[in-house]
């Protein structure tokens, strides 16, 4: 099972820092996005596409989590030669994330 089963993602950017909404699709699963959809996971996940920090804040009565990843877009997308410099392409990668049994 990965992430994509249970949420789905919403994204931007502003400069080089990256914002990514992971929303549970069913608010039973907002438990476990928070024990499983952690800042180490998300950092590691994503590796070297985040020079920068991961921070998570817990959005429970929306059931989402949101991310913000600095220095994660080259520069931003006035500034990098990177074909997609946009957060978008960070979310739909986060949604391939594995999880642990169900």
């Amino acid at each position: 099972m990965i992430l994509r089963d249970i949420a789905h993602c919403r994204s931007g950017d502003k400069g080089d820092i990256a914002n990514i909404a992971v929303i549970a699709r069913d608010p039973a699963d907002y438990a476990r996005l928070c024990r499983e959809v952690t800042e180490a996971r998300v950092a590691a996940f994503l590796g070297e596409r985040v020079k920068g920090s991961v921070t998570r804040y817990e959005l429970p009565r929306l059931g989402a989590l949101n991310f913000v990843l600095t220095e994660a877009l080259s520069g931003g997308v006035v500034s990098s030669l990177a074909l997609d410099a946009h957060g978008k392409s960070l979310s739909s990668a986060l949604l391939a994330l594995p999880l642990e049994g169900a």
